[in-house]
């Protein structure tokens, strides 16, 4: 019998810390826990001037990159939008300790892959009440992990726990995030109002196996599913990226079947579903090439068809006729496993 595989919650191995972070009670605080924690901290003027990752080769110092934590103050407050799942990326941090071949933080993070996490809380938070005092009467809804695995990280930050006990107070605001990590506990006290939508990235068997290391596995992510339901969190999932493989249709059906078996009817009442089918662009394609030689990703721009996307970058998606499978495949699977469920979109 195989042992089952865990994931423990992230440890860095490396910090550093912008001067102008410990201006701030939230910087020290870190400064404080990290030291307690017996870990290397070094200091840098920005964080495009983090300097001497350790590492032998650009392979090494990538992988320890993706370990290495940063401190700072996020200097810009102008919020990018964030189509189709909400009106706003809110930024608490960057950069993601998993190691998920086909991520477009892959090119969106380029060469500085470490995790970035914002001291300036309070701040970020102001700058959101702007924006919903800007749309209201009109609920205004901000993700939280457009560019990180915020979950991943607020065990040690707990920035995004004081995101969900602020949005709880608002009157016309939403918070949503996904993560692929099951370590949820300090959240599920949280007085979050129902404002807050906890999602989990899902995925079939072949490619959390082949593409998402460094993650919870699935029975994990569910687990921890139903301790956010039983928290009184709305639930949803998104499926991305939705993939191509052999007897796919097969392992997309015993995803849906093992969720539907593990999570009790009396949570399934009120879960959204996010479709995303996998897509990469061709700065993309070589950035992942290349911290994952061995990748089993397929990446074939002949397979495909192009698409445009805003800043002039295109994306390569699937051929229309395969779009359709894929999008009338998983609505079926949805519609006999959780025929309460909402669809918020196919992309």
């Amino acid at each position: 019998m195989t042992k089952r595989r865990t994931i423990k919650p992230f440890v860095p191995q490396l910090v550093y810390i912008e001067p102008g972070a410990l201006e701030y009670e939230r910087g020290m605080a870190l400064k404080k826990k990290f030291e307690k924690m017996g870990l290397e901290i070094r200091e840098t003027t920005s964080h495009n001037q983090v300097r001497n990752i350790p590492g032998e080769n650009d392979l090494q110092k990538y992988r320890n990159a993706k370990a290495t934590v940063v401190v700072g103050v996020r200097k810009t407050l102008k919020f990018d939008t964030s189509k189709p799942s909400a009106e706003y990326a809110i930024p608490l941090a960057t950069g993601c300790m998993g190691h998920c071949q086909y991520c477009y933080l892959q090119t969106t993070m380029g060469s500085k892959p470490y995790i970035r996490t914002y001291v300036n809380v309070e701040e970020i938070l102001d700058a959101a009440q702007k924006y919903m005092d800007e749309r209201s009467p009109e609920e205004t809804r901000f993700e939280a992990a457009c560019t990180s695995d915020i979950v991943g990280i607020d065990h040690l930050t707990h920035s995004l726990k004081r995101a969900i006990e602020f949005f709880g107070q608002t009157e016309h605001g939403k918070l949503r995030f996904v993560t692929k990590y099951h370590h949820v506990d300090h959240l599920l006290d949280a007085d979050h109002q129902g404002k807050t939508r906890f999602r989990f990235s899902i995925n079939a068997d072949y490619v959390i196996r082949n593409f998402e290391h460094g993650t919870s596995p699935l029975i994990d992510r569910i687990g921890a599913a139903e301790k956010v339901a039983r928290a009184g969190y709305p639930l949803g999932f998104i499926v991305a990226p939705i993939y191509l493989h052999e007897n796919w249709k097969e392992g997309y059906e015993q995803m849906f079947q093992k969720l539907e078996e593990t999570l009790p009817d009396d949570v399934k009442d009120d879960i959204t579903f996010e479709l995303i089918q996998h897509r990469f662009t061709k700065p993309a394609k070589k950035v992942i090439q290349k911290n994952y030689p061995m990748t089993k990703l397929e990446l074939d721009e002949d397979k495909r068809k192009y698409k445009w996307g805003k800043y002039g970058i295109g994306k390569y998606v699937y051929k229309n006729d395969e779009q359709e499978d894929l999008k009338e495949t998983l609505h079926q699977y949805i519609d006999r496993y959780f025929p309460e469920a909402k669809i918020e979109y196919f992309t």
